[in-house]
């Protein structure tokens, strides 16, 4: 087979968890991260934008149902692809956080009592639990995350008082209790309000936790793409989330009950520089981290996963995935050993990490793997037109790389920054055609403000990632990773002051 006909049939795969799901475990990296998430360890998973977190809920929202020799069971809080079960949120938002705390509560517990109905989980707590949803009309025939959360709001929304949800008592004629007007509270139920069948929501929870532990079973809730859920209001964003929180920390007493929550560190900066004092008590957590090895792990998983490319080569997949070492050498078979020549300039795989990082100096596998995938369309198409193969083994040329980096660079800045921080678009335009280097003088110059200004503006493009800081706080300069350098034409070098 020549090097063309492999080209056209391999594939480094798509850069989101979301478009690739049906493909994401055969070629996942087991990291330590992920063993800590699969054997209950972590709770909360924390990372940079691209960093492989959806990959993680995706792995285990494949296996919704049971877990572990039918030791766990999973239960998805939002859908995997698609618009976000939290959608109608942002145009109807609950007042205040304890109201969207008191939301959370009762999804979960719906969510609990849908999983029990589904596989079969019958003592007498969990009856006792989808009883009195049912009763509530929470827990309805049907199952879909958006009614589920339309069922919830809907409670909520006809029996929520100021404070709490009140359980009252209609009488009839003669004057006995006849009817409830809420089956659920979230303050302690009377006596009287227990006898009627009126649960609060702590109750509940006890409740479903004994039916769990009857079963010798925990369950897990799923939670990812909270940045898109609450995106288009920073005040409910932060009031969702601190809640969300709040609850998890209220579910620790249920020691077989177990949120399982993937957030992007940045916005978890954000909401606890806002203000969390719980903070200090989420302890079950981790942060996905990257590094050369890992990455090249991820590049060699995707590469070697096309047959075409094992037969080629020769190689035995599962040895080579065993020893870095021996990735490495696969590597320098299919790509050039540098892309810019030179004593002094990187090897290829270091200079792809380096144009493919922005300004948080963080590594992350989705800017990676669409240059990858660029460069494969590209040198295609280069074949196409009659180019001569590159020497050797190698089926890529150096040239191919340079020419996918703007695609890359300018996804990354409209999808990203544009997207995200529309509010910073305008700033990051009149930077267009500049040095790649600034100060607080040169922006200032630029944007047409004063000093002050521009620095505070400057600091936060440091904060979304686009500009690194160096130098100290008396005389800083703002530099652009090369991620976002061709998006925005900008040049090498420092602008004058």
């Amino acid at each position: 087979m020549t090097k063309p006909e492999i080209l056209k049939r391999i594939t480094f795969g798509e850069r989101t968890a979301e478009e690739e799901s049906d493909n994401l475990s055969s070629y996942f990296v087991e990291t330590d991260e992920w063993r800590q998430l699969f054997s209950g360890e972590a709770d909360i998973i924390y990372g940079p934008k691209g960093s492989g977190k959806s990959a993680l809920y995706a792995l285990l929202a494949d296996r919704t149902g049971k877990l572990f020799d039918e030791d766990i069971l999973t239960v998805q809080a939002e859908n995997v692809r698609g618009a976000t079960v939290f959608s109608d949120l942002t145009t109807n938002p609950p007042a205040n956080e304890e109201k969207i705390r008191n939301l959370w509560k009762l999804y979960f517990l719906s969510l609990i009592g849908y999983t029990f109905r589904e596989y079969g989980i019958r003592n007498t707590h969990s009856e006792e639990l989808i009883h009195v949803l049912e009763e509530a009309s929470i827990l309805t025939t049907e199952w879909d995350l958006g009614m589920v959360l339309r069922s919830v709001r809907e409670y909520l929304s006809n029996f929520f008082q100021p404070d709490a949800i009140e359980g009252g008592v209609t009488l009839d004629h003669s004057g006995h209790p006849s009817g409830v007007t809420a089956k659920i509270i979230f303050g302690q139920p009377t006596q009287e309000q227990y006898d009627l069948g009126i649960r609060s929501v702590r109750n509940l929870v006890d409740t479903a936790n004994q039916a769990l532990e009857e079963e010798g079973v925990d369950i897990w809730i799923l939670l990812d793409r909270l940045d898109v859920a609450f995106a288009s209001t920073k005040k409910l964003e932060g009031n969702a989330l601190r809640s969300l929180f709040r609850v998890y920390l209220d579910l620790k007493s249920a020691n077989r009950i177990s949120p399982k929550i993937f957030l992007r560190s940045d916005i978890w900066d954000r909401i606890t520089v806002e203000g969390f004092r719980e903070a200090s008590h989420i302890t079950k957590s981790i942060n996905i981290r990257w590094d050369d090895n890992t990455l090249l792990n991820v590049v060699m998983r995707r590469l070697l996963q096309n047959e075409e490319i094992v037969d080629y080569l020769s190689v035995d997949k599962n040895e080579v995935l065993d020893d870095i070492e021996r990735q490495r050498e696969v590597f320098y078979r299919v790509f050039p050993d540098q892309i810019d020549v030179g004593e002094k300039k990187p090897s290829a795989f270091d200079w792809m990490l380096y144009r493919t990082v922005d300004g948080s100096d963080e590594y992350v596998p989705r800017e990676l793997i669409h240059l990858l995938g660029r460069a494969r369309e590209i040198q295609l198409k280069r074949y196409e037109t009659g180019v001569e193969d590159p020497e050797g083994e190698n089926i890529f040329e150096r040239r191919t790389f340079k020419e996918a980096l703007p695609d890359v660079s300018s996804t990354r800045l409209e999808n990203t920054l544009y997207a995200e921080y529309p509010d910073l678009r305008e700033w990051l335009k009149e930077l267009e055609g500049e040095k790649a280097e600034q100060y607080p003088e040169s922006l200032s110059r630029i944007w047409e403000v004063e000093r002050s200004q521009a620095l505070q503006i400057a600091n936060r493009l440091v904060e979304v990632g686009f500009f690194e800081k160096r130098g100290d706080n008396q005389d800083p300069s703002f530099w652009t990773p090369f991620l976002y350098r061709p998006a925005l034409d900008l040049t090498q070098g420092s602008a004058e002051r």
